[in-house]
């Protein structure tokens, strides 16, 4: 029995993402194994615990399954027994509280990149749970070229003493130098922690420094560059292996969700081959070519923060357009151009905030190159600037929907 209004409403989500060219950073869409693997029989299956351990029967072939998962995530990040995985968490934020129950009691300060530099909410923001059940403190980029301090995040360090350190964020555009923040965290006598659910694929590519071997615990997203299904994985030293299952499950959740896990195993499977590698170079060339065509312009020669791009993302002072981020995001939405509106650093109000964010993972899944990239940005630009009419504009976007389809 279909319920036919439901199943209407997943064909309008589908045509809307076939018609709409998606700049959102975090998202991407997943290979068909992928998807196929989603909606398998593994959704009928409870397995609280871990292989070996479960407190349900009938988990012999889901065991296989999650050390699978396992052995290919520490195959494609070439780790050996020294560092423990664990595949279970829902999605990002939970996994990041699981670390922070695994290594700190209650109170403890935690120092985090501020949500305005680039940061994520679950390092510490006062609204969150990681904000409040720990003291938070924040370190910011520099005023001028927007970039990490790492001398100035040492000095925040000192005089904070916090017990653990977050490297990683959601919105930085530029290298993440964990070795520099490894020494950080063992002058002051911190656990560091590397959060890379944006920049996973460039790492694996080789295109951006791995968190291997400066940081304690590692913890990234599946579904950003890595481009699997929606969840998380935590990566740590085997020393806080016990203490991160139990802050998994029993601590933060119950069973977990199995078809997630194997679209886990799938998607490092896919991640070991040279046409992912080759995906990640373009991902970046993509977003480097957008970048250039918003230096050529006379309104943007200055509006992307740092000056550039080492990753998959960048963000856009939407100020020279005379509006902010909610406004550009919604005249962008209204051609079928997505791309979330973002806070810049040092702005005060996120709700309507100085920028946008820009991401290429999605886009470039479809197959769209270099030259597609600075079109894109181009009708950024007139949308923005209002310069074109905007049914142009909307003709070309579906114009380059329909030369590149995402399935």
């Amino acid at each position: 029995m279909q319920d036919e209004h439901l199943f209407k409403l997943l064909s309008s989500e589908q045509k809307r993402q076939t018609e709409t060219l998606n700049c959102i950073a975090s998202e991407n869409y997943p290979s068909p194994e992928i998807r196929e693997i989603l909606a398998s029989c593994l959704n009928s299956k409870y397995a609280e615990g871990i292989p070996g351990k479960r407190y349900y029967p009938g988990n012999e072939i889901i065991d296989d399954i999650e050390r699978l998962a396992v052995t290919r995530i520490k195959e494609t990040f070439h780790l050996d027994d020294a560092w423990h995985v664990n595949v279970q968490p829902y999605s990002g934020t939970p996994a990041n509280l699981a670390i922070y129950r695994a290594l700190l009691q209650s109170g403890d300060s935690i120092l985090g990149m501020s949500l305005p530099s680039g940061g994520h909410l679950s390092h510490g923001h006062p609204i969150t749970a990681s904000g409040t059940l720990y003291t938070p403190h924040t370190y910011s980029v520099d005023e001028k070229t927007f970039l990490l301090d790492y001398d100035a995040i040492l000095e925040i360090a000192k005089k904070v003493h916090p017990k653990l350190i977050i490297a990683g964020g959601s919105a930085y555009s530029r290298t993440i130098d964990f070795e520099a923040f490894r020494k950080i965290a063992d002058e002051v006598g911190a656990y560091l922690m590397a959060d890379i659910s944006h920049i996973a694929g460039p790492i694996v590519a080789g295109l951006h420094p791995s968190p291997f071997p400066y940081a304690d615990v590692v913890m990234t997203t599946t579904h950003k560059t890595l481009r699997g299904p929606r969840g998380a994985i935590i990566i740590a030293k085997e020393q806080f292996a016990k203490a991160i299952d139990s802050a998994v499950f029993p601590g933060l959740q119950g069973g977990p969700h199995l078809a997630t896990i194997a679209g886990i195993a799938q998607t490092f499977f896919e991640a070991q081959s040279d046409t992912f590698k080759e995906y990640q170079k373009q991902i970046l060339k993509n977003a480097n070519a957008m970048v250039e065509v918003f230096f050529k312009n006379k309104t943007t020669k200055n509006a992307v923060i740092s000056g550039g791009t080492d990753n998959h993302l960048f963000l856009l002072d939407v100020r020279p357009f005379s509006m902010d981020g909610f406004t550009a995001e919604k005249e962008l939405e209204s051609v079928g151009i997505l791309a979330n509106r973002n806070s810049l650093p040092f702005d005060t109000k996120p709700y309507y905030p100085s920028g946008i964010r820009i991401g290429t993972p999605a886009i470039t899944t479809r197959g769209i190159n270099e030259k597609d990239a600075m079109h894109i940005a181009e009708l950024i630009i007139q949308t923005l600037s209002h310069t074109k009419e905007k049914s142009e504009i909307i003709s070309e976007v579906k114009r380059l929907c329909d030369t590149h389809p995402i399935w």
